[in-house]
C-alpha cells in the first residue's frame, strides 16, 4: 500500500474515533474545543441535541455546582420544656404507730397468748407471769380492809364511848387499807402483759418460762394500716414542698404498683452537710400489702418553669460561651443560650428561642452567620422524584 493510501487511512480513522467519543462520551466536544480543534469541526460532529441543550446544561451544572457549596443542614423545632417539675427520691417505711411491748414487772413468764402474725386490739392480753405471791398479796389486803372497815364501823356506833380521835384514828386506817387494797390489785394487773396498741404481732422472741424484767422486749406490734415514708429533698424544694401535698410511691416489692398519699410532715431545718430536707408521707394501706422498713421510690409533682428545650447535639460553645443556630427564611443565625438543666434526651436553655423555631442539630460544620442553608430533608424528597 503506498503512502498517501496510508496516510488517508489513518486521517479517516482518526475522524471516526473523534466522532465516536463525541457522539457517546459527555463533555469530549468541550474538551476538543479546548485542544485547538474549530469550532466549525467540533459543530459538524457534535451530536445535535448536545448543539440545542448546551447553554442550558452549562447553566444547569454551574448552578448545582453553587448549590453543592452551600451547607446542607437538619433542622430540630424548638419545644417547651418544663424545669422542676418533679422530684425522685428513696425513703424508708414504718409502720404509723410502733411500739416494743415490755413488762411493767419482773418475774416469770407463765404463759404467752399470741404468736407471730396476729392481729391484736389494744388492751388484750399478750402475756401472763407468775402472780402467786401478788395474789397472797391481794388477799392480805382484803382482811386488813375488812378489819379497819368493821372497827371504823364500830367507833362511829359507839362515839360517846370513845373518843373523837380514836374514831379518826379508826376512820385513817381503813382508808390506808383501801389503798392498800388497790396497790395490791394493781400489782397484779401488771403480771399480765397488754397490748398499748391496735396492732399486728412480730417474732415473739422470749417463751414460756423465761425470766423478765421491765427492760425486757416482749413483743413488737406495728398498726400498718398507713405507712411513714422518711425521704430527703434537695434545698431547692425547700419552699415548695408543702404540707397535704400529693406523693406516690412505688416499691421494689411490688414491682408496677403505685400507692397514693399525702406529705404528712417537713423538718424545721435544711440539713448542713447534706443540704437536704427531711420529709415525711403519709400513704394508705388498708389491704395490708405494705410493711414497715420497706424501700420506696417517692415521686412528687411541682407545676415548675418552663423553658426552651434543644436537642443535645444542637448546643455548641465558643469562648463567649454556648450558643445555638437557628434557621429563619433559608438563612442562618447564632443564638446564645445558657444552660439550665441537661436531661438525657433534651437540654433545657434560657435565650431568645420560642417554639416552633428551627435548630440546625446536624452539619453545623459549615454553618455561618447570616448564611444560606439546605435542608437534608428537602434534598431526600427530590432525590426520591428524579429516582421516581
Amino acid at each position: 500500500m503506498t503512502a498517501w493510501k496510508q496516510l488517508s487511512l489513518s486521517i479517516i480513522l482518526l475522524v471516526g474515533a473523534i466522532a465516536v467519543a463525541v457522539a457517546f462520551v459527555p463533555g469530549a466536544a468541550d474538551l476538543l474545543q479546548k485542544a485547538g480543534l474549530p469550532d466549525h469541526i467540533v459543530a459538524m460532529i457534535r451530536p445535535a441535541d448536545a448543539l440545542k441543550d448546551g447553554t442550558a446544561n452549562t447553566a444547569d451544572n454551574s448552578g448545582r455546582r453553587r448549590g453543592q457549596n452551600i451547607p446542607l443542614v437538619v433542622t430540630e423545632p424548638v419545644v417547651g420544656g418544663i424545669v422542676n417539675d418533679r422530684l425522685s427520691a428513696i425513703g424508708t417505711g414504718d409502720a404509723i404507730r410502733s411500739v416494743i411491748v415490755m413488762p411493767q414487772a419482773a418475774g416469770t413468764i407463765r404463759e404467752i397468748l399470741i404468736k407471730s402474725g396476729d392481729r391484736v386490739q389494744q388492751g388484750q392480753v399478750l402475756a401472763r407471769l407468775d402472780d402467786d405471791e401478788q395474789i397472797i398479796a391481794r388477799g392480805q389486803a382484803e382482811v386488813a380492809l375488812k378489819s379497819a372497815s368493821e372497827k371504823s364501823q364500830l367507833y362511829r356506833n359507839i362515839k360517846s364511848s370513845v373518843s373523837r380521835m380514836d374514831v379518826f384514828d379508826a376512820e385513817i386506817v381503813e382508808q390506808g387499807a383501801k389503798l392498800a387494797l388497790q396497790s395490791a390489785e394493781l400489782a397484779l394487773r401488771r403480771r399480765d402483759v397488754v397490748a398499748p396498741i391496735d396492732g399486728i404481732v412480730g417474732i415473739v422472741p422470749v417463751v414460756v418460762g423465761d425470766n423478765v424484767t421491765t427492760a425486757s422486749n416482749i413483743v413488737m406490734l406495728d398498726d400498718r394500716s398507713e405507712i411513714l415514708v422518711d425521704y430527703w429533698v434537695p434545698e431547692r424544694f425547700a419552699n415548695t414542698v408543702k404540707v397535704e401535698q400529693p406523693v406516690e410511691a412505688t416499691s421494689v416489692a411490688l414491682p408496677g404498683r403505685v400507692f397514693t398519699g399525702v406529705v404528712e410532715a417537713i423538718d424545721n431545718r435544711v440539713d448542713g452537710a447534706s443540704r437536704t430536707l427531711r420529709v415525711r408521707a403519709r400513704i394508705d394501706n388498708a389491704a395490708d400489702e405494705l410493711r414497715a422498713g420497706m424501700s420506696f421510690n417517692v415521686g412528687m409533682r411541682f407545676a415548675g418553669d418552663s423553658y426552651p428545650s434543644v436537642d443535645p447535639l444542637a448546643v455548641q460553645w465558643d469562648g463567649e460561651g454556648a450558643h445555638v443556630w437557628r434557621v429563619a427564611d433559608g438563612k442562618s443565625s447564632k443564638v446564645r443560650v445558657s444552660i439550665v438543666q441537661r436531661n438525657p434526651d433534651a437540654v433545657l436553655v434560657k435565650g431568645e428561642l420560642r417554639d416552633g423555631d428551627l435548630i440546625v442539630t446536624e452539619g453545623l460544620q459549615r454553618v455561618t452567620e447570616g448564611g444560606a442553608v439546605r435542608f437534608a430533608r428537602d434534598v431526600a424528597q427530590a432525590s426520591e422524584v428524579i429516582t421516581q
